[in-house]
């Protein structure tokens, strides 16, 4: 199943040579004698302590969407750069990083989970502990025949083991960096989650969200966004972004802020309600004008926040910035 789509784009963002831009393959992905890449992308400074933006997709393998943004995201800038000498310069001190796809085999077969049957999204270490955690929904340890299986949290797989080893490698070295990952199927409403999903409490790192929150909601004051941490959905066990944010906080090194971007499908549905007998249609959008404003629409906050990591150190505070 060499012949994705998805894969074929990233292939050929591969093949793009620049000396800012580099390609790693991360891992590879057994499945029906078919091997599938994990392949990450790195763009700007080679300093690890510079300013890190981080964008990540395909963590289900239904959720095509997300994955489209980021690679939506990364040829563009791919692009800009043969022509744009400011922002060339601007990645002499920021770096941008992503994984487009996260769950390739899971993509290629149609699956939601990864084809061991886990989903990689509840297969961290971490263990709900708040009381709106839901039956099966929040992560069952019983099948992989049932949707949310966690797996062996303590083993991790090998998707969620190759991008918790290169946020630690890209990010965690860090002053200041920032990641997204890009979701759907939740809700009417695109909904920005910040942690925890594992626990009301809120992290060490709240001033920091909060202050960050109120930059985005001054700057782009009419964005479509609910801004919420994860739990005021539902609770998670497991959650990859919960687990590095704890790590990285354990380390004290710098500030990372892990945020999720659940789009909300739903509303693609209430409007073309056909597409629900479709695997894919509950969650992406399935007609082409739909398709094209969720690609134009998530660029703004990508590009906030790209500035916003840039600029770390005008909103956030000399003495976050160092801890």
């Amino acid at each position: 199943m060499d012949t994705l789509k998805e894969l074929k784009t990233i292939y050929e963002l591969q093949e793009i040579k620049d000396d800012i831009i580099e390609t790693e393959v991360l891992s590879h992905v057994e499945y029906k004698g078919k091997k599938f890449p994990l392949i990450s992308f790195s763009i700007g400074s080679k300093d690890p302590k510079a300013p890190t933006l981080g964008l990540f997709g395909g963590v289900h393998g239904l959720e095509r969407i997300g994955t489209h943004v980021v690679l939506s995201y990364l040829s563009s800038i791919m692009t800009q750069l043969k022509w744009d000498e400011e922002l060339r310069e601007s990645f002499k001190n920021y770096r941008l990083v992503s994984i487009p796809l996260i769950n390739p085999a899971g993509m290629a077969y149609f699956k939601r989970a990864n084809p061991r049957g886990v989903d990689l999204m509840r297969n961290a270490p971490t263990k709900a502990n708040i009381e709106n955690a839901m039956p099966l929904l929040s992560g069952q340890s019983y099948s992989k025949k049932i949707p949310w299986f966690r797996g062996d949290p303590n083993e991790m797989e090998i998707e969620s083991r190759s991008v918790v080893e290169f946020v630690e490698r890209k990010l965690f070295q860090s002053q200041m960096s920032l990641s997204v990952d890009f979701h759907s199927g939740f809700g009417l409403k695109d909904r920005l989650w910040y942690p925890y999903g594992y626990t009301k409490s809120a992290s060490i790192r709240q001033p920091e969200i909060d202050k960050l929150t109120n930059l985005f909601n001054e700057t782009i004051p009419h964005h479509v966004y609910k801004i919420e941490p994860q739990c005021a959905s539902y609770a998670i066990q497991g959650d990859l972004w919960d687990y590095l944010l704890d790590e990285h906080i354990s380390r004290g090194q710098g500030v990372y802020l892990p945020w999720t971007l659940e789009m909300g499908s739903w509303s693609w549905v209430k409007k073309n309600p056909l597409q629900i007998f479709s695997a894919e249609g509950l969650f992406n959008p399935i007609k082409d004008h739909r398709y094209q404003r969720t690609m134009r629409r998530h660029f703004l906050l990508i590009d906030f926040l790209s500035k916003a990591v840039r600029n770390h150190k005008n909103w956030i505070g000399h003495e976050s910035a160092t801890i």
